[in-house]
């Protein structure tokens, strides 16, 4: 039995995956085995991924059904009870699953480990993620307060920075199907209702972002919004202490979609999602100003948006 199980899902991504799985082998920590899921691939990924000779690593073929329910094939195949997920474009530091296994063994009381990570781009710049909320001097530790943390910051949780007990995922029934974006951002915040969250400032993984801010999102809000009506009925759960935070968290959602209407020129939509999130979290400055940008012209809200990303974090 290993120790670790690393799930990757794999579509059309012949240029990088070989760079990810190339820094799992590089791990510290060799007590792994890597399960690849070729969520019905086109391109050369999946014989890069069999060309590899490493007998950790296996691979799995099924027609294309979207990332979450090619996670949660990974997820039913796995052998160890700690389960870490790698996008086949990102990447971990060579230390990646010995500081997870070190939050482990430190914080038994939780089921889900994650570090910090750094985001990269094709020009080679990188940055560590921005976490507000925690204390200054905080280093490694238990993530009380998850859901306010996350909403002053850019995500604290990434689905290539992230560890999870096998019977903590299959609890919050794995990763939503049928949903096209946020299908990670919802699943962690079921976690983070039932489950403490061990984690380290030190950042530990890469996320590959090759998108400019001009261009064109990739991923297009879902009309039915499954992960919005989700996050209300968690609001609507006794959930007790771990709860706090959470309508601000949920009127964090409304506002990427806002954020999201607003670059595709959509402004009805994005004023819908806007009133929503006041709803939540109430009239604040930072929504009275996506107010505004939702009425102007495209390209000058870009130009703004280009000079202050991080209002949008």
């Amino acid at each position: 039995m290993v120790t670790v199980s690393v799930i990757i899902t794999l579509y059309n991504k012949q240029n990088e995956v070989s760079r990810s799985i190339k820094s799992i082998l590089a791990q510290t920590f060799t007590d792994f085995e890597v399960i690849v899921v070729n969520d019905g691939s086109t391109d050369k990924g999946p014989e890069i991924v069999k060309a590899i000779n490493d007998a950790r690593i296996r691979i799995i073929d099924q027609p294309k059904a979207g990332v979450s329910a090619a996670r949660n094939r990974g997820i039913s195949e796995a052998q160890a009870d700690l389960i870490a997920f790698l996008d086949a474009d990102d990447e971990w530091e060579p230390d990646f699953l010995e500081t997870i296994i070190h939050l482990r063994n430190t914080f038994l009381s939780c089921d889900v480990f994650a570090t910090n990570y750094s985001v990269r781009r094709a020009n080679n710049y990188s940055r560590p993620t921005i976490v507000r909320g925690l204390p200054n001097e905080f280093r490694e530790g238990i993530l009380t307060d998850y859901f306010k943390i996350a909403s002053q910051s850019n995500p604290p949780l990434c689905s290539s920075a992230i560890a999870v007990t096998k019977k903590a995922i299959q609890s919050v029934g794995g990763f939503p199907v049928g949903v096209t974006s946020g299908e990670d951002l919802l699943t962690w915040a079921k976690l983070a209702v039932r489950y403490d969250i061990a984690y380290t400032m030190e950042p530990k993984a890469y996320f590959w972002d090759p998108v400019e801010l001009s261009d064109r999102p990739r991923r297009i809000p879902d009309e039915r919004d499954i992960v919005g009506r989700e996050l209300e009925v968690l609001l609507n759960t006794d959930i007790g202490a771990k709860s706090k935070g959470l309508n601000d968290y949920v009127a964090l959602w409304y506002r990427m979609r806002a954020s999201i209407y607003i670059r595709l020129g959509r402004r009805w939509s994005a004023l819908k999602e806007i009133q929503k999130a006041a709803f939540f979290s109430g009239v604040n400055l930072k929504l009275f100003a996506y107010s505004v940008l939702a009425v102007l012209p495209k390209r000058l809200f870009i130009n703004l948006l280009k000079c202050r990303h991080h209002f949008f974090s």
